[in-house]
């Protein structure tokens, strides 16, 4: 089996579990993969909101559940900490659905909407309105990128290939000057 039928055969499992640990790089990938017609746009949104959701959820019952402990970890982070929870406390609508598009608060946001006692009866919808609007979003981003990466992709075979030989070549260029240099080393 070649690489386009595992993508088509597995591709939107894989871009559930990936969503769920990762997000922003596997929903533009899968853009890219609908763009290349191997899977469908609306399954690859719903593919990725899934995930991008279910991993929130889970950050957001962990926090529930732990919050406060796991905060006491970053002590030095405090006053960001409490800025953050008052924001959450003042504007949990835009906090929830913002902080998937917040840089470096992708895995700490749900924790901390947790941590804050947010209703899950106010986080679970905000939360899947915030997962359906950045998978969109980034699915889209990656669509229209594929139209620049697509006929890379097409010799993604041959770049493997090229890669795999340089990777060998200076692997063993690094080898041997190791190798000379201990030798080197044992003579004095």
């Amino acid at each position: 089996m070649d690489i386009n039928g595992l993508i088509e055969q597995y591709g939107y499992a894989a871009l559930v579990i990936g969503s769920v640990a990762e997000g922003e790089t596997i929903t533009l990938l899968g853009g890219v993969i609908a763009h290349q017609g191997l899977l469908r746009f609306p399954l690859v949104v719903a593919a990725v909101a899934l995930g991008g959701m279910i991993g929130d959820q889970l950050l957001y019952f962990l926090g529930l559940r732990f919050g406060p402990t796991l905060l006491q970890r970053f002590s030095k982070h405090r006053k960001k900490i409490r800025r953050a929870q008052r924001l959450i406390q003042r504007h949990p609508y835009l906090f929830v659905i913002g902080t998937r598009f917040m840089y470096g608060f992708r895995i700490i946001g749900p924790i901390l909407i947790g941590a804050s006692r947010l209703p899950p009866k106010i986080f679970l919808p905000l939360n899947i309105l915030g997962a359906i609007a950045w998978a969109l979003i980034f699915t889209t981003l990656g669509y229209l990128g594929g139209e620049v990466i697509g006929p890379w992709l097409h010799n993604l075979d041959q770049h493997v290939k090229h890669w795999a030989w340089l990777i060998l070549v200076v692997g063993a260029v690094i080898a041997v000057r190791f190798w000379l240099k201990r030798r080197d080393d044992k003579r004095e």
